[in-house]
């Protein structure tokens, strides 16, 4: 999952092109979506599972946008799991286009249903600006009210039902 986002930034051109192919052909390479599913939910849970939100956070009514379900890291697993389940066929997912390209991209090959990708590319964004003023302002949480963001959690998770449903 990492090398979805890997990117080289400097250094040696040629080194810079050699990383590029090794990632692309990485990448690329037909995997079995069942079987990639289960580890990225796998992977996820053991995620959830260890920064689980206590329960007077709960209590209070706050939302991890990083941690908790329908957050970033929702948002992160589903283009990983596109990526790495679909480059194969469709290369122009690995292109180095920043991390909420590939939605696009999916959504205009009917990987993804188009109505859920720009609600959540949108929830993406507004989350990373959400966490910039939080990291700003001194927070080492990023935490919200729930209610603030409810719309963009629904969009997130709906989009992780039609990825990962069944």
């Amino acid at each position: 999952q990492a090398l979805t986002r890997a990117r080289f930034v400097a250094g040696d051109t040629d080194v810079g092109r050699g990383f590029d192919a090794i990632r692309e052909e990485i990448l690329r390479q037909p995997r079995d979506r069942a079987k990639l599913k289960e580890e990225v939910l796998a992977m996820r849970q053991k995620m959830i599972d260890a920064n689980a939100s206590d329960a007077e956070t709960v209590a209070r009514g706050e939302f991890d946008i990083k941690q908790d379900p329908g957050g970033i890291i929702d948002v992160e697993f589903i283009i990983q799991y596109l990526v790495l389940g679909h480059a194969h066929e469709h290369p122009e997912l690995t292109g180095n286009l920043g991390t909420l390209a590939p939605l696009g991209i999916a959504a205009r090959l009917g990987l993804i249903p188009a109505a859920l990708a720009e609600p959540v590319q949108n929830a993406y964004r507004d989350y990373r600006r959400l966490q910039h003023a939080k990291r700003l302002n001194g927070s080492p949480k990023s935490r919200v009210a729930r209610e603030t963001v409810a719309e963009r959690i629904a969009a997130v998770r709906a989009l992780w039902e039609e990825v990962f449903k069944g």
